[in-house]
């Protein structure tokens, strides 16, 4: 039995009824790493030792009749932007190379607290900024249906760990699509839950009012069990939200008869690949046929998405990233200079490109005289989207889009063309301004055999409901069940 095929939920029910120890089931993910990590490159750091320890002290436990929680002993990925206590968590910059947290994020404490084995950490696009993980500082994470091709991003470390088979669970972040482009990209579930749902302390910030972090799961049942397990209030994040946290897997069920779903005219872009187009059309007529009704609609700021993403989020990088001063923490020049000059040279160093790029973007838009012209405008324009939302889920119940206009590009296609790039997150960026939960589940293949992602968008702390379309879909198709041949 190749153990790191299955998902969680059955892991879980080998382990618990004692079929396998949750050694062999480590032992099967760790041994599946060194086979394939080579070519794939999702892991910065591979937690194998401590692994296997933590396995076979849940073995221990077992044996002496500890309770087994769903997740006990299932190894999970951590992108390297989540901070656990004393493990070097680097965002995929030389600027945090060899800075080991003295705490950790809420979720992992909460992940800690369920048994889960931390396998190891992912990469990323450098502090969260990109669509295809080759903006890490150290390497670059191939896709693993075609490792010529990029797994989309930030979170492209934890999405190809998943879809490779090299970790059942992972986490990432999501702050204009990060989790759900690249889920759509490799072929797996990735949620991105309602703003303030999931605790941000210990996520390394990018764009404050914008980052969740998410579950990245095989299929829809390990999602709603993760997201259970990480959402919640926290006292060390002031803006998370004091809302009971259902039970997820409550709402999986593959009735949808009379569930209204909005499907919005904006996301039928012009460049839209056929494939793309075609599987969109054939989820609809999918959802349709189990009794959902659909209807066009319109959320007219949609084509401002863009522009208002990168602004704000830019804005917000220039005043997150301004600690990183070669001060306190992390990289530092060793060139012996003054103060000013330490500055310049700490950053010149300890900062890649793209960063720098949003860095700058972001310090003119907060500029006196250029601040209520772009930055000031833009959080309107974010209003307006957000009030787009609002109109629509006064008479649906979710919105369905593409996740991706497309499927994974080359690796290198679109380096050279910033702009290209931010394109990438034409469909998810709306979600964040709004502060809606949004995932991305698998709904087909497009050209040279790559995964075609769909979309479903939900009401503020309505995660139950796109879980339950989500969870119907599921059930009457089989793109979950496909895995690369690597």
């Amino acid at each position: 039995m190749e153990l790191y095929k299955l998902p969680a939920h059955n892991l879980h029910q080998l382990i618990k009824d004692k079929k396998v120890s949750v050694e062999e089931v480590a032992t099967s993910f760790l041994k599946h790493i060194e086979m394939v990590e080579d070519k794939i490159k999702a892991f910065l750091f591979i937690n194998k030792d401590e692994s296997l320890k933590e396995a076979k002290k849940w073995d221990k436990m077992i044996s002496q009749g500890e309770e087994i929680k769903p997740l006990t002993g299932i190894p999970i990925a951590i992108k390297d932007i989540i901070c656990i206590h004393k493990n070097e968590t680097t965002c995929a910059s030389r600027i945090l190379k060899g800075f080991h947290p003295p705490y950790s994020a809420t979720v992992i404490k909460k992940l800690k607290e369920a048994g889960v084995i931390f396998i190891g950490k992912t990469n990323l696009d450098e502090f969260a900024m990109g669509s295809s993980t080759e903006n890490s500082a150290f390497q670059i994470t191939r896709n693993p249906w075609n490792i010529n091709t990029i797994p989309g991003g930030s979170s492209g470390g934890s999405t190809a760990a998943v879809a490779s088979g090299e970790a059942p669970l992972a986490l990432g972040s999501d702050t204009g699509g990060s989790i759900r482009q690249p889920a759509s990209l490799c072929g797996v579930v990735g949620l991105k839950p309602t703003y303030g749902r999931v605790s941000r302390y210990g996520l390394i910030a990018f764009a404050s009012s914008l980052d969740q972090i998410g579950p990245i799961t095989r299929d829809v049942t390990d999602c709603a069990q993760l997201l259970k397990i990480i959402s919640g209030k926290d006292e060390f994040d002031s803006t998370s939200l004091n809302h009971p946290v259902p039970d997820y897997l409550q709402s999986l069920i593959p009735d949808i008869k009379g569930i209204k779903i909005g499907l919005p005219k904006e996301y039928l872009i012009p460049g839209m690949e056929k494939e793309v187009k075609k599987s969109f059309s054939a989820a609809i007529n999918v959802l349709t046929d189990l009794g959902a009704k659909t209807e066009e609609i319109s959320l007219p700021h949609t084509d401002y998405a863009i522009a208002t993403y990168y602004l704000i989020a830019t804005a917000e990088a220039s005043s997150n990233l301004s600690r990183y001063d070669g001060v306190e923490y992390g990289h530092r020049t060793k060139e012996k200079t003054n103060l000013i000059e330490m500055y310049k040279k700490t950053r010149q160093e300890g900062f890649g490109d793209e960063v720098k790029r949003r860095i700058m973007l972001g310090t003119y838009v907060l500029s006196k005289g250029y601040y209520e012209d772009y930055y000031g405008k833009a959080q309107r324009v974010r209003t307006l989207i957000k009030e787009d939302f609002d109109k629509a889920f006064q008479n649906f119940d979710v919105i369905i889009t593409p996740t991706s206009p497309t499927v994974a590009f080359k690796v290198g296609e679109k380096t050279d063309d910033p702009l290209k790039m931010y394109l990438s997150d034409i469909f998810n960026t709306p979600a964040n301004l709004a502060g809606i939960p949004g995932i991305s589940i698998p709904c087909g293949f497009g050209k040279d055999n790559l995964p075609i992602g769909l979309q479903i968008l939900g009401k503020p702390l309505e995660e139950e409901m796109i879980l339950r379309v989500a969870y119907a879909y599921e059930q009457n198709t089989e793109w979950h069940k496909k895995i690369p041949n690597l």
